[in-house]
């Protein structure tokens, strides 16, 4: 992994997310109307497959995402369809849980590589070649492709071509002025106990791959939790660390884990929408669109992706 690169990856996240979109049109998923799913993968790839399940079954599909490694999921069936996401294609657990469904359920490998892969089909991310060895743009475009994938199932998503130019525009923002807000985050956030993220139960992918980021690049203590989840299982920290938070902004649990830090003396930063939260921030960073979960969903994680390049090179 080279940080140098992984900021040249991010820096052309707008451009490669513009030319996906432009494809999604043309986009379509071996997938039948009526077919169960499970969607499949490890780390940044089970962060994406969690979010697009969630997705999935508000809108009526019967989606459910789990880690490649269990020992068992979903059994083998013919009307189900199994999405295994291998941004490299050689996740081992990945492609094994393809090989046991291959030959009764549909089998699906979404990959940004050609090689190939034990599935009955194959679609590309194109997210290119991610030299820094993190995969970050391929987990943006993972999420688009799984939206382009509840799109094609239901049509909830009529105008996602649109959405997804608006998350490039808005990511171009970001890293346009970053001199103006990344110094302030780092500031607040650069404790010695680690960073802490909280999001949404529809976005917790920003908090798990924004964490992971910070854990994979600097190689600095980080986690995520999911914002109303916060304040049963992570609030205990507050007490006896030095809490430095990254909140994700757009819970409806945003204030109530914005009191406990603020009595308790944490410092925190806010990303997105103005919230309740917003108050006792001391950095809170907007961009273009933010009020659309599924733009913020596109956009935000660039936060703690720029925050983890800008430690790392600096080590």
């Amino acid at each position: 992994m080279i940080p140098d690169l992984f900021l040249r990856d991010l820096e052309s996240k707008p451009a490669w997310l513009r030319a996906l979109a432009a494809r999604l049109a043309t986009t379509e998923w071996p997938v039948l109307p009526g077919q169960r799913l499970l969607l499949t993968g490890m780390g940044s790839s089970w962060f994406a497959a969690d979010v697009a399940a969630r997705r999935l079954r508000r809108v009526g599909v019967h989606a459910v995402a789990d880690l490649a490694s269990v020992e068992a999921s979903l059994p083998p069936q013919a009307d189900l369809a199994v999405v295994g996401i291998s941004a490299s294609g050689g996740s081992t657990e990945t492609l094994q849980m393809l090989s046991n469904h291959r030959g009764v359920s549909t089998t699906i490998a979404l990959t940004n590589t050609e090689v190939d892969l034990p599935a009955d089909h194959r679609l590309l991310m194109h997210a290119g070649p991610e030299d820094g060895g993190v995969a970050c743009r391929s987990y943006l475009h993972t999420i688009v492709m799984l939206l382009q994938l509840e799109q094609q199932l239901t049509g909830s998503l009529p105008d996602l071509t649109p959405r997804v130019l608006a998350a490039a525009d808005a990511v171009e923002h970001l890293l346009a002025t970053r001199d103006e807000w990344l110094p302030r985050v780092e500031a607040v956030l650069n404790g010695p106990n680690g960073s802490w993220l909280l999001a949404p139960a529809e976005r917790l992918g920003s908090a798990f791959q924004g964490a992971l980021m910070l854990r994979e690049g600097p190689r600095v203590p980080a986690d995520g939790c999911e914002t109303g989840d916060w304040c049963h299982v992570d609030v205990y920290l507050t007490r006896t660390l030095d809490y430095r938070a990254l909140l994700f902004a757009g819970s409806r649990f945003d204030a109530s884990a914005a009191k406990w830090m603020r009595e308790r003396g944490s410092r925190y930063v806010v990303v997105g929408q103005t919230s309740e939260a917003a108050a006792g921030a001391e950095v809170v960073i907007g961009f273009p669109h933010d009020h659309d979960p599924l733009v913020a969903l596109l956009v935000e994680v660039l936060v703690p992706e720029l925050l983890a390049a800008g430690w790392w090179i600096g080590r």
